[in-house]
């Protein structure tokens, strides 16, 4: 609450609100602050063509979303010139105390749109990353030329917030800014909401995809993309299938590469232990009905699919890449393994196949730890105790 008793304005931005932890993140986040006295407008851009959209998240939360069409992941000089004019225009318009962007390309063009308005530029510059793009994502000279620009848009920026300790540390060692630029607020998740599954949901379920009920299930959720390296979870399904361990693997969601994925699966001779579900907004039946979660990605930021398999009582195998260290907990509630090493994976996924008791030891902790580590209220916490010293230190 501002000192005259007002609600402080907030403009936050993001790319897009599509499937991933983002678009939750930041729609629960605006709801929750709501009643700590911020009045918040969230602005979000176009989906990429073949994205599913969680925009009726921040809607059934009743959050205001304005849309900036010309805001979108892809690269587009003359799109992303359009969307600074219409962004530096709504913040000559809403005159927000804090601006705070989410994501790569959200916080490149709402950064530069801050000082595109001119004397109505917001006194608190804030951007938060969930990952970032600069490794994994791009060929050598692009990922440079991004890094150059996420070190000029630092010094624009009141304040830099990653999501896990590993990404800021990372941001760091690429040298985008120093550390003490930096605060560490880990993502906020209704987890209920996303994993409460009804008694008999695992049976169920598995009935429904045709799927034993005595099998060992692993799941994988997301969006079909490169960095996500979706192939080595067929590779890794198939090593499990030569090893004589009966498992199927259930892939949910969607993206480019799903096409391929499945001519993968069909040339690898899995197809048939293999469901293609595509982009599902209910996801606790699915989590009920897995033994395991699987991630390969190369890059990550804090993977919600893992906190939600976590939360849900089930254990991750997943690369050891950017924040997924600090949600994977090796060893207690899951296991990590080298990034590209498919056979570390089929291990790791055959140790859980043939051993049901630490299944369950795993997916005990998990369901212990991460709930309240990722709790929506101590996001909101967090985010209310940051702005609070922000605004005292700009007045």
């Amino acid at each position: 609450m501002a000192t005259d008793g007002r609600p402080v304005k907030v403009l936050r931005v993001i790319a897009r609100l599509n499937m991933g932890g983002p678009a939750l993140h930041v729609a629960y986040l605006s709801e929750g602050l709501r009643e700590r006295g911020y009045d918040t407008t969230l602005v979000a851009g176009t989906l990429a063509r073949g994205e599913d959209s969680m925009s009726f998240v921040a809607e059934e939360l009743g959050v205001r979303v304005e849309r900036v069409p010309e805001l979108s992941r892809e690269i587009s000089p003359l799109r992303d010139l359009r969307a600074i004019l219409r962004l530096a225009q709504l913040i000559r318009r809403e005159r927000p105390k804090i601006l705070h962007t989410h994501t790569a390309k959200a916080g490149a063009v709402g950064r530069i749109a801050a000082l595109a308005a001119g004397h109505a530029r917001p006194p608190i510059i804030v951007h938060t990353f969930h990952g970032h793009v600069l490794r994994g994502y791009f060929d050598p000279v692009r990922a440079y030329g991004f890094r150059l620009l996420e070190r000029w848009l630092a010094t624009k920026t009141t304040t830099l917030i990653a999501v896990s300790p590993q990404v800021r540390d990372d941001l760091v060692h690429l040298g985008v800014a120093p550390r003490e630029k930096f605060t560490v607020i880990r993502l906020g998740i209704e987890l209920d909401e996303r994993i409460s599954a009804p008694d008999g949901a695992r049976a169920e379920t598995r009935r429904l995809l045709g799927v034993p009920q005595d099998a060992f299930v692993v799941g994988w959720i997301g969006r079909m993309t490169g960095v996500k390296n979706t192939d080595q979870v067929l590779a890794a399904l198939k090593l499990l299938r030569d090893r004589g361990v009966d498992a199927y693997l259930c892939m949910v969601g969607d993206g480019p590469d799903r096409e391929r994925l499945e001519r993968r699966a069909h040339d690898l001779g899995v197809v048939k232990r293999c469901l293609f579900l595509g982009y599902q907004e209910e996801v606790a039946r699915f989590y009920a009905a897995f033994d395991g979660m699987i991630l390969t990605s190369v890059n990550e930021g804090t993977p919600v699919s893992a906190i939600e398999s976590l939360a849900a009582g089930r254990p991750v195998v997943a690369t050891r890449v950017g924040g997924v260290p600090d949600v994977v907990d090796d060893g207690e509630d899951g296991f990590l393994v080298d990034p590209g090493s498919t056979e570390q994976l089929a291990d790791r996924l055959e140790e859980l196949a043939r051993n049901p008791e630490l299944r369950e030891q795993m997916g005990e902790r998990g369901r212990a730890r991460v709930p309240s580590r990722y709790a929506v209220t101590r996001l909101v916490e967090d985010m209310d105790r940051l702005y609070k010293s922000l605004l005292a230190a700009s007045r």
